[in-house]
């Protein structure tokens, strides 16, 4: 399974999103720091969900670095997080 869709299994089964979009942009990277020749290294997310309404900005990027969980994290580069 791609890091891609590692994520976005994740973060469904985590929240219920009503809208995610989850971009692997490891090719705008190719050769820069972080880039561990796998294409599987930069990410963009974007999710909204009902449970992210009461947090903060801090405690939503919290949430979904926990629902992620430290392996995946691990193996991520870069990711930009838009959480709604």
């Amino acid at each position: 399974m791609s890091v891609a869709n590692e994520i976005k299994d994740k973060l469904t089964k985590a929240f219920a999103p009503d809208h995610i979009d989850v971009v692997n942009d490891s090719h705008r990277h190719t050769g820069h720091a972080g880039d561990d020749g796998t294409g599987e290294t930069h990410f963009n997310v974007s999710i909204r969900a009902a449970e992210f309404a009461p947090m903060s900005r801090i405690a939503r990027h919290r949430a979904v670095h926990a629902a992620l969980g430290p392996d995946l994290i691990g193996r991520i580069h870069a990711l930009a997080l838009d959480i709604g």
